[in-house]
This record gives structure tokens, C-alpha cells and sequence, in this order.
């Protein structure tokens, strides 16, 4: 028999026990006298959230195919959970065998979010591991950070071991066979990291040196050992058919955040959106085979028993194979009794077509994302969306049936006026008038537009990566004229207004574009008692305000201050095709309000032709 970590007293006393015991159907279960490196897989959040990420299941599943690794997951325990542990002196476990996490050779922590950097020192503290890497020894697992935020990874460089940049079915295999030579040869840890700081895609902070000028921005960043190279390239998968992918993924006991099967039909995205990361750093797009992802839907729905699948894409519709798979999941899933879930679905005649036969209309809504409020603003963020679509999506999508429209928009983003901000109300209005002139016994019931801002934060790797943020303050005065502007509206009881939190918009923003220097922050914020930031009952700005002024950290140089065009960023050592005299073009071409087509209409020369794959040989062929 398993024995659990935490005893039936401590499982009736807290929220949810099912977070922690683990042996869920599909869980993988290995002898671990048999096995010669145990992996730790993280996510650091709440076990609900950590479950709905596809990339853990991917690497749990690629992992787990080898009969010397054993890879677990880990989870961040909730408040109650955290307390319990603390005053207990319970270590942090793994769910599948409840060890230790301390006793794993790796600890990898996947890195999502700007607001979970607290609840990764939440994971080190409770598993006994130093928070700072140099005080690790071999009784320490190695700590290895990946995911998006690691593409500016210095703000958490002092607790991390390796950081991989890249995606992570290409070398994690050759460090796990790195990390087996070297323990039996009884090198040194340092040894260790120095060797694998030269696997292309593995970045070891310890082993780089920044140096500052007078004014705070960076003057140089080097190695501080000659074998170790002075960049890091990210690594790509080109082919992403032939790769891996889960036929059976662990189903949770209780119900996750996406408690379904996911099918991710492609990585990248065409469009080129100047505030988008994501867009930037999984370039070139690279589709999955159709009859690939026919194969694994079938496979992932005979192994989990879910209700409802889902395609995973930045920009679904722009997936060149979509009416057949969807044709086929829609007769696979009816037979079944299965949903079937579309998001990111430009709304033209075949979605709407497909989203009526698929869903409930009287329940569900139709989204639309234009991000800014003018024509103008979307030019300046390359949006590639105009009025006219936008209101004939949703002339069609009202005319089919629906009455519920979500809208989605940013504020704060570069060269916005006060007409962008109320652009926004006044698009609300337009899409509400295009329903009343539907003829009355036509409706379907009342009108219901929801509009939500969040607050823009420049991210690395972006053409916006040069530009200013708002103080928290403006944030506020931005979404008061939106709020304003709407309830000046005819139809505003037709209009709901929601916008994000300020204060927390801002801290991202540090920790998005932040340096070396801002990792003593978020140690000393973490003492402070931060934990789970990005969950609004549980985040305490005041905890963050102490941390920088004990630091004696000037936000505003992180955030309202504007770069230069040729200032070196924290993260210009780090390499992903698409290149900075790209982005600095893009950042100009915004200026002038001139929009830069789709990689399938036109190829910008972004860099990512490199790679010799995807959507950029699919141009030239």
C-alpha cells in the first residue's frame, strides 16, 4: 500500500483533500529503486490550475516513456494547506509516491505568470531547498525553471539553478543524461552546471555577470567562464506532428480549471500583434497533422472518459485544416455524447455555423477581442481587425440566434487619447444597435454586451517592449472615462463594464521587464508574507510597497520610464529568432500607425525564417 504524506486528521481538517493524495486515473506509478533520476515536475499554483496546463502533461508523459526517469507533479498547497505544513513541519511531496521533493534529483518549476514568482519560493521553502541557488549542494535537487516568463528569466536568476529556454520535448533528455554521467563520474554540482550551460537552450545564471551603469540600465552581460556561451539560443520543435503527446493524461479527482481533453492544433500564430508575446516567442507557426490530431482525440477520449474536448491555438481559425477536423470531431462527439469547445474562432459564416450546431445558444456567448476601442489604436497594435468585421460578425452571430457578446480591450496601450478610451463605449453601442435592428419577434430575449479591460503591460520580446506604462492612478482614470462614456450610452443597460486590477497591473509590469536587482524583492516580499499574487483575496500590495523600499528599488525605472532604441535589456543575451532590429521596426511602424500583414499574406523578415519550418517555407512553397 501508498502511504500517504498527510494523515486522515489533516485531511479532514482542509479545503479540498484531493489537492494532495494523488493516484488519479492515469497517474504513472514506477519502483523507484528501479529508476535513476526522479523528476519533480511544478506548477506553482493551486492544484485545480496546475492540472488544466497542457505543457506539464506533455513533459509528464514524455518523461514517463523512459524506464530510467520518473517524473511526479507538485503542486503550490493552498493557504489552509500551507499553514498546516508550516506548523506540522510537513516537507512539500510529490503526489504520486508523497516523497519528499527535497529527495528528487530535479525540481522543474513551469513559469506561466508574473504573479506566482512568490509561490515558486513558497515550493523551495516548504521542500527544505535554499531559496538561493548558491547555497545549494548535491543534497538539493537541481532547480530548473521553463515556461514564457523564462524568456526574461533574471528576475528570478538568484534561485534558479538552469532555466530552459525553449520548448521542452527537444533537450531535456540530454541533460538528464548529462546529469547521470556526471554523478557517477562524482563531479561537482558546479561542474555539473558548467556542462550543462553548454546544451544549446539551457541557461545557468550562476555562470554570468551583469554590470550596471550610473543611470541603472545595463552596461554589459558576460560569461564568467570561458566554455559557457554568450547567448542562449531558444530551442524549437519543428516538426510538431512527430513529437510527443499524451494518449492517456491524468484526470483529476475533483474539477479542474479546464476539466476537458486538449487537442493543441498548431504553435505560433500569423498575425503579429505588437503587444502579444506569445505570438513573438513561439514563432514560426507550425501545424499539427490532421490525422494526427484525429488519432489523438479518439485515443485522450477513450483514456480520460471527459465530457468535452477542446482545441488549444493562439488563433484557431488560422489553422489551414480546421473544417475537416472539426467536421470530424462534431460526428465523433455527437456519437459520444461529448461537447466540443472552440476558442480563439474568428466569428465569419463557417464558425458561426460550426458554433450553432455545437452549442447551446440561449446559454453561451460569443467573444470578440479588439483590444482597443478606435481603428486608429488598432493599427497602431497591429490588431488586423476592423469595425466593419467586427460588427458584421456580430450582426451574423444575432441574426443565428445569440444575444450575448463578451468584448475584450486593453487600456493604457501606446499613443492611446481619451477618443480610444471611449472608442470602446462607443463600439458597445454600435454592436447593441446592430441587434435592435433585428426585427423585435426575431430576438432572442434582451441584448447582454460585456466589455472587460485589463491594464497594457510591455512585455519582453515585443515590439512594446520599449514603451511606457501608466501609473496605477492613470490605469484608474482611464477605465473612469470608459465607465463614463458607456453610462452616457443609449443602450447602456445593454452594456456591462468590468476592469482589472490596477495595483497588481503594475507589479506585473516590474517583474515583467525587471532585472537582476528586482529578485531581492521578491525574496524580501515573500517574507513579507506574499502568496498567491494573482488571486485577488490572498494579494497584499502592501507586502510588495515594504519589499521595494527596503530595497531601495525605484519602481518607476521599470515601469513609466520609455527605453532607448538602443538600450541592452536583461534579456537581450537570450535568442529567438525573431530579431530586436524586427521589433525595433514594428515599435516605429506603431508610431506611424502602419499596419504589418499576416505572415501568410506577406513574410516582415521577423528572423524566425531561421528555423527553415512552418509557416515560413509554407509561404515560399
Amino acid at each position: 500500500m501508498r502511504k500517504l504524506a498527510l494523515d486522515d486528521e489533516i485531511l479532514l481538517t482542509i479545503e479540498k483533500p484531493a489537492r494532495y493524495i494523488g493516484n488519479e486515473i492515469n497517474a504513472v506509478m514506477k519502483d523507484k529503486s528501479e529508476v535513476a533520476v526522479r523528476f519533480a515536475m511544478c506548477f506553482p499554483d493551486v492544484y485545480e490550475i496546475g492540472m488544466s496546463h497542457l505543457g506539464i502533461q506533455i513533459l509528464y508523459d514524455m518523461f514517463n516513456q523512459r524506464d530510467d526517469i520518473w517524473c511526479e507533479r507538485v503542486y503550490s498547497p493552498w493557504p489552509d494547506m500551507d499553514k498546516v505544513m508550516r506548523d506540522k513541519k510537513i516537507p512539500l511531496f510529490a503526489l504520486e509516491s508523497q516523497d519528499p521533493v527535497k529527495d528528487f534529483d530535479f525540481l522543474g518549476i513551469t513559469i506561466q505568470y508574473e504573479m506566482c514568482y512568490t509561490n515558486i519560493l513558497q515550493i523551495l521553502d516548504l521542500s527544505g531547498i535554499p531559496l538561493l541557488a548558491e547555497k545549494r549542494t548535491w543534497d538539493d535537487p537541481i532547480v530548473i525553471g521553463g515556461g514564457p516568463c523564462t524568456y526574461n528569466p533574471e528576475p528570478l536568476a538568484q534561485f534558479f539553478d538552469i532555466f530552459y529556454i525553449g520548448e521542452g520535448e527537444t533537450v531535456y533528455f540530454q541533460l538528464m543524461d548529462l546529469y547521470k554521467e556526471e554523478r557517477a563520474k562524482g563531479s561537482s554540482r558546479m561542474e555539473f552546471l558548467k556542462k550543462a550551460a553548454q546544451i544549446p537552450g539551457l541557461y545557468v545564471p550562476a555562470l554570468y555577470e551583469v554590470c550596471y551603469k550610473e543611470d541603472g540600465t545595463i552596461a554589459s552581460f558576460t560569461p564568467t567562464d570561458a566554455s559557457v556561451p554568450a547567448s542562449v539560443e531558444k530551442q524549437i520543435v519543428m516538426d510538431i506532428t512527430d513529437t510527443y503527446y499524451p494518449k492517456a493524461p491524468v484526470v483529476p479527482f475533483i474539477k479542474a480549471t479546464q476539466d476537458r481533453v486538449v487537442l493543441e492544433i498548431q504553435r505560433g500564430c500569423i498575425r503579429g500583434c505588437r503587444f502579444c508575446q506569445a505570438g513573438m516567442l513561439y514563432r514560426p507557426t507550425r501545424e499539427r497533422d490532421v490525422d494526427f490530431l484525429k488519432q489523438k482525440a479518439v485515443e485522450m477520449l477513450d483514456a480520460t472518459g471527459h465530457e468535452e474536448i477542446s482545441l488549444s491555438s493562439l488563433s484557431s481559425s488560422d489553422y489551414s485544416q480546421l473544417p475537416e477536423l472539426v467536421n470530424f470531431l462534431m460526428e465523433e462527439c455527437d456519437r459520444r455524447g461529448v461537447n466540443i469547445s472552440l476558442p480563439s474562432l474568428r466569428i465569419d459564416a463557417f464558425s458561426l455555423d460550426v458554433m450553432k450546431k455545437v452549442q447551446d445558444i440561449k446559454k453561451s456567448s460569443l467573444t470578440f477581442a479588439p483590444e482597443a476601442g478606435s481603428q486608429r489604436l488598432r493599427d497602431v497594435i497591429n490588431k488586423g481587425l476592423t469595425r466593419e468585421v467586427i460588427l458584421e460578425g456580430a450582426g451574423k452571430a444575432f441574426e443565428g440566434g445569440w444575444n450575448k457578446v463578451k468584448l475584450y480591450f486593453m487600456l493604457g496601450l501606446p499613443t492611446e487619447t481619451e477618443d480610444d478610451m471611449k472608442g470602446i463605449a462607443h463600439l458597445c453601442e454600435e454592436i447593441a444597435e446592430r441587434y435592435y435592428e433585428i426585427p423585435k419577434d426575431q430576438r432572442n430575449g434582451k441584448c447582454q454586451i460585456t466589455a472587460s479591460t485589463s491594464f497594457f503591460v510591455p512585455k519582453p520580446f515585443t515590439p512594446f517592449q520599449w514603451a511606457p506604462m501608466c501609473r496605477e492612478e492613470e490605469f484608474l482614470d482611464r477605465a473612469r472615462i470608459v465607465r463614463e462614456e458607456i453610462h452616457a450610452q443609449l443602450n447602456q443597460k445593454s452594456i456591462r463594464y468590468n476592469w482589472h486590477e490596477a495595483d497588481v497591473t503594475v507589479l506585473e509590469g516590474i517583474l515583467a521587464r525587471g532585472d537582476r536587482k528586482v529578485g531581492d524583492a521578491i525574496l524580501k516580499a515573500y517574507e513579507h508574507g506574499a502568496l498567491f499574487d494573482a488571486w485577488s483575496e490572498y494579494y497584499h500590495p502592501e507586502y510588495w510597497k515594504e519589499a521595494f523600499a527596503e530595497c531601495g528599488i525605484d519602481t518607476d525605472f521599470y515601469t513609466i520610464r520609455e527605453r532607448s532604441d538602443d538600450e541592452i535589456f536583461p534579456w537581450d543575451f537570450i535568442h529567438i529568432g525573431v530579431t530586436k532590429k524586427f521589433l525595433l521596426r514594428e515599435w516605429k511602424r506603431a508610431h506611424e500607425e502602419t499596419v504589418t500583414p499576416n505572415c501568410r499574406m506577406q513574410c516582415s523578415g521577423c528572423g524566425a525564417a531561421k528555423y527553415q519550418g512552418g509557416v515560413c517555407v509554407e509561404s515560399k512553397s
